[in-house]
């Protein structure tokens, strides 16, 4: 008899191949702009950091750091905790998370859904907190966790060099002049670029980050005042963005005004680091920008900006 064959897509086979959306109306004052955004939410777990999750966790089984009895522990300010939430549900491993107490209710409403064991840390001390007390329970129980680190682990940047880099250059047909992605573990700028430099070295590549050290850019990094994550490399970066919360609310609410998009604060602050890096060209340049836009809004609905 001839093996039933298995119809539909896995949960890992979902991860990638995300949409470009065109802005129109935000850019209609740019007619030789396009500015597309990396629609990251298209992922199984609603974010970018889905690629580097199963980026991590495949190269932890094939070094056999993953196994029976041994649990994956990270430091997360919430979606690549999801993330790990959700292939530790679909490929049977425990996950224990490091998180600031002060992650968006929906945030802290899937992660149980999943059902990931939480350790809440002090929302002062932001995600360097979370990451110190991951180190602290790695090394206290080293043969009890496979401590991830997403903010040093090379897989998390690799995903983005084999992925999400050459979706872009192919959904572009090569046309894209700009790349503009924030910075948080830094593996989404860093593997892109580094693709990118090999694919067309004319490409300006400009990363993002908040401007200052207590801001409300959720999954962002103030890299001066933060640890620094040991992938980044600043000196990839053509440009480097430094974005005011304010200015990612606002981007926000007229992106799901104008362009009918309801997206993150990251995605947002993006968006707005897009155009500002276009206004600076000269009018008769023609441009095709990609923004990475990391989530949507459906875990910020409950944050008050909306409504201000």
């Amino acid at each position: 008899m001839l093996a039933t064959s298995k119809h539909g897509v896995s949960l890992l086979e979902r991860i990638g191949q995300t949409p470009l959306l065109r802005l129109d109306s935000i850019t209609a004052h740019l007619p030789h702009v396009q500015i597309l955004g990396k629609a990251e939410w298209a992922n199984p777990g609603g974010s970018v950091k889905d690629r580097a999750a199963a980026s991590i966790v495949a190269d932890a089984q094939q070094h056999k750091l993953l196994g029976p009895g041994i649990s994956l522990l990270d430091a997360t300010s919430g979606n690549t905790g999801i993330a790990y939430a959700m292939l530790g549900a679909a490929m049977h491993f425990p996950v224990t998370l490091c998180v600031p107490s002060n992650v968006s209710p929906e945030r802290k409403h899937i992660l149980a859904a999943y059902g990931a064991q939480i350790i809440w840390t002090d929302p002062a001390d932001g995600s360097d907190g979370a990451i110190r007390q991951a180190r602290a329970l790695a090394a206290a129980e080293p043969g009890r966790y496979f401590y991830a680190n997403q903010y040093g682990n090379d897989a998390n940047w690799r995903a983005h060099y084999l992925t999400t880099a050459n979706e872009i250059w192919q959904q572009t047909a090569g046309t894209l002049t700009h790349f503009v992605a924030g910075l948080g573990t830094s593996g989404t700028f860093v593997g892109a670029t580094r693709r990118f430099r090999e694919l067309n070295p004319a490409i300006q590549c400009i990363s993002m980050q908040p401007d200052s050290p207590f801001h409300g850019l959720e999954g962002l990094k103030h890299m001066a005042s933060a640890i620094v994550p040991p992938i980044y490399d600043p000196s990839l970066a053509d440009q480097d963005i430094a974005m005011p919360t304010e200015t990612a609310y606002v981007m926000a609410k007229r992106l799901a005004r104008e362009e009918g998009l309801l997206v993150g604060v990251s995605s947002a602050a993006a968006i707005a680091a897009a155009i500002q890096v276009a206004e600076q060209l000269p009018t008769n340049q023609e441009t095709v920008i990609v923004a990475i836009l990391p989530d949507g809004a459906d875990k910020y609905l409950s944050e008050r900006f909306w409504n201000e």
